[in-house]
């Protein structure tokens, strides 16, 4: 049975194959102001293991080398690939229909972390 989510509004839907997935929480400033968040949350998936299921969704280059992805409707961010690894796509974990199934198992780009959030996350 594959994992399911989505943006929403419910018109971007998306499948994911069952699997083990590092989760990581992002505190680069692109995905804090991209997501007007202290952080997001990803799921790194090889890309043959990610379909969408619904229309294609929006995107907008956020540097040289990655690309977001949003419900053109609502819009939610749901993905973000990057030339610099070109074989994964990250999925916003909260997209998900289930994110308590990934806790976030590390962090990264720390050293941009807004001194107000804890440390743990």
């Amino acid at each position: 049975m594959a994992l399911s989510g989505g943006c929403f509004c419910g018109a971007l839907r998306y499948e994911i194959d069952q699997g083990e997935y590092l989760s990581v929480n992002c505190h680069c400033s692109m995905c804090r102001r991209t997501s007007a968040a202290a952080y997001v949350t990803w799921l790194v998936v090889p890309k043959e293991h990610f379909r969408l299921n619904s229309s294609e969704p929006a995107s907008f280059a956020s540097s040289d080398h990655g690309r977001r992805q949003f419900c053109p409707a609502c819009g939610t961010p749901v993905t973000c690939v990057n030339t610099n690894h070109p074989e994964i796509v990250d999925v916003t974990v909260c997209s998900l229909d289930d994110p308590t199934a990934f806790p976030p198992s590390r962090s990264v780009y720390t050293d941009t972390r807004l001194a107000w959030t804890d440390p743990e996350r």
